[in-house]
């Protein structure tokens, strides 16, 4: 499995420890804002064992973050396949973090850090992101890292309750088109 870092992160495997924050996280309505639902804390530890044992077959999946200075767990950020029931294939780059996380560019900084991983070390020829209509903060990541948005790709989760969390939007960024966050 792969660890990444970047100057102020480590994208690293699930630990023990993680679970109490990730499972708070989870809790937080604020962060689950563009999710139909906050998770118990079951559903947060399952979906931990999850990210974990797709790093272990893969070596690559949903990382969880902790910054370096501190050694604090502040979310999670990586990359999956697409789905299948999507509309579309492909890899898709996300992106999770603590509400105390927020604001300090550590989303972009992580994200960036796996789309590099995506492109060098998978040579995958694109990454996808997905958000709700509605999540203009993660859409503002999507474009620091490059992406572009095609509102003909835009279409409705019909898994989710009809209301504004239902229409989603597509980004990509072709393996060449990665340019640095913030330029």
């Amino acid at each position: 499995m792969f660890e990444l870092r970047t100057d102020r992160l480590v994208l690293r495997g699930w630990r023990d420890s993680d679970l109490g924050p990730w499972a708070a996280m989870n809790a937080d309505p604020e962060v689950r804002k563009y999710f139909p639902d906050v998770l118990t804390r079951e559903q947060s530890e399952a979906s931990a064992a999850r990210f974990q044992a797709d790093l272990n077959q893969r070596g690559w999946g949903w990382w969880a973050v902790e910054v370096v200075t501190s050694g604090e767990f502040i979310g999670f950020t990586g990359l999956d396949p697409v789905d299948e029931d999507m509309p579309f294939t492909g890899v898709e780059a996300g992106w999770r973090l603590a509400r105390s996380s927020w604001g300090h560019g550590y989303a972009t900084e992580a994200a960036l850090a796996a789309v590099t991983f995506a492109f060098e070390s998978l040579a995958l020829p694109e990454i996808l992101a997905l958000t709700t209509a509605t999540n203009l903060p993660s859409q503002a990541v999507m474009r620091r890292l490059g992406m572009t948005h095609d509102p003909a790709e835009d279409y409705d989760d019909m898994s989710v309750p009809a209301g504004p969390l239902r229409r989603n939007v597509v980004y990509r960024l072709s393996a060449g088109g990665q340019r640095p966050a913030g330029q």
